[in-house]
């Protein structure tokens, strides 16, 4: 197989990333490396058409006293037997202001991929390739910012430290403020203080006081009138006072 990819980044990039097995196993995509294993042995997921097959394999690095680098690898099927094994060869070539990759070797692989058409199985190849080139060209990430176990402390300044000042005394007691009540209640308990003691029917039977107490009926010089005029005035009183006191006891 040959292939040649673009890569908009100059060569000197390119070998520094193929000289950093980290940097290698970073530009595979779609590479789930192995928690503790070595750079570039994991997990790779590739899709061909519409099918997707997962191998689990490795791959390594090594570079040629021409200025060349050869890429080998070998992976099996997750789920299956089937294996695939590379031995490519990696050139890089300036070019303006970025560099051509020419990508030349063999691959040979046996289990599902053998049974689907080959030229899905080349497209996928030369895209995993195009975009493992791309991705060596990427610039490396930032180093990470020092933790605070690295910051160097200031040294401690000469000037005098500042007295302490008078401990603060005790909070001062805020007594609550009782606000009146309003008449109405004020009434109402002087009439619940002087019932207490009372039977029921004397309480019922009491006469009303303070606002509630009927006006007496204006008394008239004749003892007709007066006569004629007590027995209704009773009977009105008796009648407030029961209305007045079971109002009270329901206010209780």
């Amino acid at each position: 197989m040959e292939h040649q990819v673009y890569v908009p980044a100059p060569a000197s990039r390119l070998r520094e990333a193929l000289a950093d097995p980290a940097r290698v196993a970073r530009a595979v995509p779609g590479l789930q490396q192995d928690a503790g294993a070595d750079p570039g042995t994991g997990r790779l997921k590739v899709r061909i058409g519409s099918h997707s097959i997962t191998y689990r394999g490795s791959l390594r690095v090594s570079a040629h006293d021409d200025g060349s680098y050869a890429v080998d690898g070998d992976a099996t099927e997750a789920r299956g037997t089937g294996t695939v094994k590379l031995a490519l060869t990696f050139r890089l070539a300036e070019t303006g202001e970025g560099c051509t990759v020419t990508v030349t070797g063999t691959a040979s692989a046996d289990g599902r991929v053998a049974e689907l058409p080959a030229e899905p199985v080349e497209s996928a190849a030369t895209r995993l390739l195009s975009r493992f080139a791309e991705g060596l060209g990427e610039a490396p990430a930032a180093e990470p910012a020092a933790t605070v176990f690295e910051t160097e402390v200031p040294p401690p300044s000469l000037a005098p430290e500042p007295e302490p000042g008078p401990e603060p005394g005790p909070e001062p007691v805020v007594e609550p403020v009782v606000e009146p009540l309003p008449e109405i209640f004020a009434e109402a308990a002087h009439a619940r203080r002087t019932m207490i003691g009372r039977s029921a029917e004397e309480v019922d039977h009491a006469p009303p006081r303070g606002r509630y107490a009927p006006v007496p009926a204006p008394q008239t010089v004749a003892g007709s009138s007066t006569l004629r005029w007590a027995a209704p005035a009773a009977a009105l009183a008796l009648a407030s006072a029961i209305v007045v006191t079971r109002a009270l006891r329901r206010r209780r």
